[in-house]
């Protein structure tokens, strides 16, 4: 008889993996234990045949849950201690500092969804119905081992249903922590404006008010969201005015696939994704005729969609007339996504008509992620729900916290080789959002069990609030700091997904405070191991009255035109070819005047190489948009106008290797005749094409093969397929990031790789400064 000791680290924990190691045990007839060491992973005893024991580690290998992850196994020959069966032992705390990770939030599972709707089942209609292979996970635990007493779940104590159910190993809920029925189970409850409860069945009832075009808050599994009937225009009208949401696109939950398809456009890989454990909300391009109201995405080509990922939302659909909701997060511009009762009747009184809540706490907020497919590839926009907190790998091992950026916020914590990126933060300008971030990165030093750090990294951007936490936070605990460039971070984030030691990086995207002090987003960067260096980037240009051509793009549009005409001629230019960009102002005519004299007098302007702000301009000249309503609006319409363009004019943009002249493709415009989509279209093509020039001429001046784009303009469809195009026609391999955000929302993972080449010293701080 032979004896191992195992051991396992990865996503092993709250995926149902000590109940398949005791099948498989049994199955081999071996004897031991199978035990859950906290953040150490799962330790294993076997004793048994040799052959047998091989067997069992061939299963361990390959029949694992689907949900589970291994990461590493580790096995030494033991002296057999003479077990007469396998147990499955009772969880240790751990505390060695180990490998395990947190599973993240999971969709019900096929065999609840079945369940549920059996009326013979004990479960039945229950929307909190879960099994070890489905349900929440992260935003339940507030520490490991992944236990019920350490999870919101210990205020429920199992009935005698449940508890049998619990402890048996052959049974699918075996140790599923939010196990819980009808009689021992959290509830929901329905309450009108007044917080009176209304009598009756509660998911019912908010189905039949949502049918009659009322507004209802319904509490999920990571926060609260605003609801209504998605075919009703008055209602989505009426959430707009309540939300101070005139523009920003609505996500919506659909009852099933069949129903999506009647109003999007679903290839494979987009049906893959919605049926995905992680059931993100997924931008798909809209049918044409739209049969729903176009307020839902205003301006948009694309529209935000889900499928039901709880039992809660395949109750409502049961009962709703309606096989479409409105579901977008419960929060006014700028704040957190509410997730108490308590603050549900502050915070929403006014947003909501009814209240759908349940008396489970959520411990961790987790917005719904956004993806996007971009060039055939996934892009995801925003990751939380259903991909938090799995880690990305990186070649440094290292304890640490990367603060991210300032909007669209996420932190990364460093350890050991991974970097374990938050849920989605947000706006961290804003005080609530703030301290938001501040308590998430207590709880994932917590659950992390990092004690000491070696280094904490953030934005160069010396008035982010991020930097501001950083530098408290590095003095606090006596831990060395690192700032970096916004867009060296970005391409970073590139070369740590791809596992690469060197590229020509493209960054382009909105703003980024530059080494120079000035504000980056059009940016070809060679980053290696050894190296960064600014190849190229967008010429200069002016912006007057600096951070207000975000919200008022004209600005940007007078700025990048005071590079070719005088004054006089850009104030004709606007008044004939835009005159309701002037109106949009905030002051109208006088601020529009003012601005010109910034711009004539140089007071009070900054200087940009944004790509972000080019693509504002030209939505302006194009009569798109003149107002920044959310992040990113006026170029995300200027895309989806540019989408049904079908004629390339062949603009052009001047470059001689260092700097990159958009101006050119403004002129282009106001000289041609063709169609505003045309225009919108060639512009788009014309900076691809500069970029991909660029990037390619810098990779064989360089010897390298590989290129890279990174950024919030990495989303848009038309740019990206351009410059991969460019690269591969050239022999080049193309690289973006499809685990990783490209977006700002993702910078955190590239801060924390630049983290390791520093303290492995590879990069000083001058190389990731200057």
């Amino acid at each position: 008889m032979k004896a191992y000791h195992i051991h396992v680290e990865g996503i092993v924990q709250g995926v149902g993996f000590r109940p398949f190691v005791y099948r498989i045990a049994y199955e081999h007839d071996l004897r031991g234990y199978v035990k859950n060491l906290g953040d150490a992973g799962v330790e294993i005893v076997v004793e048994g045949k040799d052959e047998d024991i091989k067997a069992f580690l061939n299963d361990l290998k390959h029949k694992k849950p689907p949900l589970a992850r291994v990461e590493k196994i580790k096995k030494k020959e033991v002296p057999p201690i003479g077990f007469d069966k396998f147990y499955i032992e009772k969880s240790s705390s751990g505390g060695k500092g180990g490998d395990s990770i947190i599973p993240p939030d999971v969709s019900i599972c096929d065999d609840c969804v079945r369940e549920l709707f059996d009326p013979s089942d004990k479960r039945h209609m229950y929307p909190f119905i879960v099994c070890t292979n489905c349900g929440p996970r992260f935003t339940l635990i507030e520490d490991l081992p992944y236990d019920r007493e350490n999870t919101t779940m210990r205020d429920f104590d199992m009935c005698d249903f449940c508890e049998s159910e619990y402890k048996d190993p052959l049974n699918r809920r075996y140790h599923a922590e939010p196990v819980c029925c009808p009689v021992c189970g959290p509830r929901y409850m329905l309450f009108d404006n007044n917080e009176n409860e209304i009598s009756g069945d509660p998911l019912k009832k908010a189905a039949e008010l949502i049918d009659k075009g009322y507004i209802v808050a319904i509490k999920g599994i990571g926060g609260i969201h605003i609801a209504c009937d998605a075919m009703n225009e008055e209602a989505i009208r009426e959430i707009r005015k309540r939300s101070f949401r005139p523009q920003k696109p609505f996500a919506l939950m659909a009852k099933d696939l069949e129903t999506i398809e009647s109003f999007a456009v679903v290839g494979e890989r987009e049906r893959e994704e919605l049926l995905s454990y992680r059931k993100p909300i997924l931008a798909l391009q809209k049918k044409e005729p739209f049969p729903l109201p176009e307020v839902l995405a205003p301006g948009l080509h694309t529209i935000g969609v889900m499928l039901p990922y709880a039992g809660t939302h395949y109750i409502l659909f049961h009962h709703s007339k309606s096989p479409v909701y409105v579901m977008t997060s419960a929060n006014y511009p700028g704040l957190p996504m509410v997730k108490d009762n308590e603050d549900a009747f502050k915070k929403l009184k006014d947003l909501a008509d009814y209240f759908l809540l349940h008396n489970r706490k959520i411990l961790n907020r987790a917005d719904d992620s956004v993806v996007r497919f971009v060039d055939g590839r996934r892009a995801i926009i925003r990751r939380s729900r259903g991909f938090v907190p799995l880690p990305i790998s990186i070649p440094f091992e290292y304890s640490g916290v990367a603060l991210g950026a300032e909007l669209m916020n996420a932190f990364g914590v460093a350890k050991k080789g991974k970097v374990y990126p938050s849920q989605y933060i947000g706006n961290t300008s804003k005080i609530e959002i703030f301290e938001f971030m501040r308590e998430a990165i207590k709880h994932f030093k917590k659950i992390l069990r990092l004690r000491k750090l070696d280094l904490i990294v953030c934005d160069l951007h010396p008035l982010y609030n991020t930097t501001k936490l950083a530098m408290e936070q590095a003095n606090e605990e006596g831990v060395e700091l690192l700032q970096v460039q916004h867009h060296y971070a970005h391409v970073a984030s590139v070369m740590a997904e791809n596992g690469l030691d060197e590229i020509i990086g493209i960054a382009l995207d909105g703003v980024g405070y530059g080494t120079d002090g000035k504000t980056w987003g059009g940016e070809v960067i060679y980053m290696s191991y050894e190296d960064v260096e600014r190849l190229s980037h967008i010429d200069y240009y002016p912006l007057p009255g600096g951070d207000l051509a975000s919200y008022y793009p004209l600005r940007a549009l007078i700025g990048i035109l005071s590079r070719v005409y005088e004054i006089d001629e850009i104030e004709e230019i606007i008044t004939k070819c835009c005159p309701k960009a002037i109106e949009s102002l905030k002051y109208g005519e006088v601020e529009f005047n003012v601005a010109l004299n910034q711009l004539a007098r140089g007071i009070n302007v900054s200087y940009a190489s944004s790509t972000g702000r080019v693509l504002d301009a030209m939505s302006v000249l194009l009569n798109i948009a003149y107002r920044r309503h959310y992040e990113g609006e006026p170029a995300m319409k200027l895309e989806s106008l540019a989408i049904k363009g079908k004629n390339d004019l062949g603009f052009s943009i001047e470059s001689n290797g260092e700097s990159i002249n958009v101006e050119s493709i403004f002129t282009h415009a106001l000289e041609s005749n063709a169609s505003p989509a045309d225009i919108a279209y060639s512009m788009h093509l014309a900076i691809g094409r500069a970029f991909g020039e660029v990037a390619v001429e810098k990779a064989k001046e360089f010897g390298i093969k590989n290129v890279g784009i990174s950024g919030g303009v990495a989303y848009n469809e038309l740019i990206v397929k351009t410059i991969r195009k460019m690269v591969e026609a050239n022999g080049l391999k193309f690289y973006t990031t499809h685990e990783i955000p490209r977006g700002d929302n993702g910078i955190n993972v590239g801060q924390a790789f630049l983290g390791g080449l520093y303290l492995e010293g590879y990069l000083t701080r001058e190389d990731l400064t200057m």
